[in-house]
């Protein structure tokens, strides 16, 4: 499955975890990889297990990246 197909596929679990504000695609050691981007990072121990971005989605591995609050300009 393309990363694109497996994007669309869990955007909408995704976008329901707490703090998440958009969900990406991009390059890590010449690999496509899914970034989530959330506005701070809480440490895995205080989410529920079931708030956790997960590590890896069909093959391709996830990245968080804080980017803080997005505002329209």
């Amino acid at each position: 499955m393309s990363i694109n197909s497996v994007k669309r596929k869990f955007e909408n679990q995704l976008m329901s975890l707490p703090n998440v504000t958009g969900i990406g695609i991009g390059e890590h050691s010449g690999r496509e990889i899914i970034i989530v981007f959330v506005t701070h990072k809480v440490p895995e121990a205080e989410l529920d297990p079931s708030q956790v971005v997960p590590k890896s989605l069909e093959g391709y591995e996830v990245r968080v990246d804080e980017i803080g609050t997005v505002t329209a300009q």
